[in-house]
C-alpha cells in the first residue's frame, strides 16, 4: 500500500503509526520491534511490511525479517526467491552477507524465512539467533520482525522475549476479545516490552470524506 498509493488515507494511518512506536520507545537504542497477532488472517505480516517501508522512508536504515518459519509470506510480498534466509543462516548454512536481500526500496534490506524447518521454536530460541540479533543490531538502525500468532505456537512468545518491543495486530471486528486478553497475557509472560495494539481493518467510513480532504 505505501508503495503503490502514497497519498492514501492507509498510508498516512502507517505514518501515523511510524509516530506513535517512535513516541512509545523509551531509549534510543531499541532495535527491534515484533509484530504479531493473537491468530492467523489479521494482517500482521502487511502491517510489518508497510511499516517497514515507512520506518525506510524516513531515513533510517531498516531490514525486515520474516521469522514465521510456518507460513512465511514476505518472499511473496516483494516478489522473490525464498531458497535462502533466516533458517538457513541459524542451520549455519550460508553467510549473512549473502543472505539479506535488497528489497527495491531505499534503505530497506530483507531477511527471507528461507527453507521451512522442521524445528523452528528451537531454532528461534537458540544462541545462533541471539548471535545474529547481535549482529545485525549494529548493522541497522532498526529491526521488524514479523512472527507467527501467539496463540497458534510459542515461536513469537520467545521472539518477543528477545526484541525490544512487540506490537499486537488485531482484526478489528473479528478477533475475539477473550482472544485479545490472551494474547496480552502471553506477551507479559514472556516478559514482553508491549509498544502498543494496531487495529486492522478499522472502519473509517464515517471520516473519510474529512480525511481525504484533508489530504489533499
Amino acid at each position: 500500500m505505501v508503495r503503490t498509493n502514497p497519498h492514501s488515507i492507509s498510508t498516512e494511518q502507517y505514518r501515523t503509526i511510524r509516530t506513535n512506536i517512535l513516541f512509545s520507545m523509551p531509549a534510543d537504542d531499541m532495535k527491534t520491534i515484533l509484530f504479531t497477532s493473537p491468530s492467523k488472517e489479521e494482517g500482521k505480516s502487511t502491517t510489518c511490511s508497510n511499516m517497514a517501508v515507512v520506518f525506510a522512508e524516513s531515513g533510517k536504515r531498516v531490514l525486515m525479517i520474516d521469522a514465521d518459519m510456518r507460513r512465511p509470506t514476505l518472499h511473496h510480498t516483494f516478489h522473490m526467491s525464498n531458497k535462502s534466509g533466516l533458517s538457513n543462516l541459524l542451520l549455519g548454512k550460508g553467510r549473512l552477507s549473502d543472505t539479506i536481500k535488497m528489497s527495491g526500496v531505499k534503505n530497506l534490506d530483507l531477511l527471507l524465512c528461507g527453507q521451512i524447518p522442521g524445528n523452528p521454536a528451537e531454532l528461534l530460541q537458540s544462541a545462533e539467533m541471539d548471535i545474529l540479533l547481535k549482529d545485525l543490531r549494529e548493522m541497522y538502525d532498526l529491526i521488524l520482525i514479523d512472527s507467527p500468532p501467539l496463540l497458534a505456537v510459542a515461536d513469537s512468545k520467545i521472539l518477543a522475549n528477545k526484541c525490544d518491543g512487540s506490537v499486537l495486530v488485531v482484526n478489528t471486528g473479528k478477533t475475539e476479545k477473550a482472544s485479545v486478553v490472551k494474547a496480552r497475557d502471553a506477551l507479559v509472560t514472556a516478559k514482553a516490552f508491549v509498544l502498543g495494539v494496531v487495529l486492522n481493518n478499522f472502519d473509517l467510513a464515517k471520516n473519510h470524506l474529512y480525511y481525504q480532504n484533508y489530504g489533499s
